[in-house]
């Protein structure tokens, strides 16, 4: 399987500069999991800038309807 880095870093708007798993979604989300996250593109871009990744942040939003 071949990544489609380029395509899904046009649609990445994590806000983490250094990130090397950018346009890697596989990796970033194995990543991200294994720390009971979720990866940026699951939250908006307000969200994101708080780097609160976790379930229970996305919770919270999900119930604030602001998922």
């Amino acid at each position: 399987m071949n990544c489609n880095k380029e395509k899904n870093l046009s649609r990445c708007n994590c806000s983490y500069d250094p990130c090397a798993r950018k346009g890697i979604c596989c990796e970033c989300i194995a990543y991200h999991l294994k720390s009971r996250q979720l990866p940026a593109c699951c939250f908006s871009k307000q969200a994101e800038a708080t780097y609160d990744r976790s379930f229970e942040h996305f919770a919270r939003l999900v119930q604030s309807n602001a998922v």
